[in-house]
């Protein structure tokens, strides 16, 4: 499947991050660097998915064209992989690249 730029975040540290995760063909495991994200049953957890080898859970959603890509009960300050900075925000936002 062709990899997406999304917003995830990381509900055990607070970090958040908007890099490039590719998916299986069923949308059940998120690939995401060098973590491979399950989706959870959502019962009584913060996040959607989480690290299949450390149990960490993760919010992951796709990037909003008006910005506000983080969780509507958990504002956190984001930070953009290099790789996806430019797609980012020319793309995704319709905005020039922030200096």
């Amino acid at each position: 499947m062709k990899p997406r730029i999304m917003y995830i975040e990381n509900k055990e540290t607070g970090e958040a991050r908007i890099g490039r995760v590719t998916f299986s063909r069923t949308l059940q495991t998120g690939y995401y660097r060098d973590k491979m994200l399950q989706r959870s049953g959502g019962a009584g957890i913060k996040g959607n998915f989480f690290d299949a080898e450390t149990s960490e859970e993760y919010w992951v959603s796709g990037c909003k064209k008006r910005g506000g890509d983080s969780h509507w009960a958990n504002k956190v300050s984001v930070n953009i992989d290099e790789d996806v900075r430019e797609e980012y925000w020319t793309i995704i936002r319709g905005l020039s690249i922030p200096a």
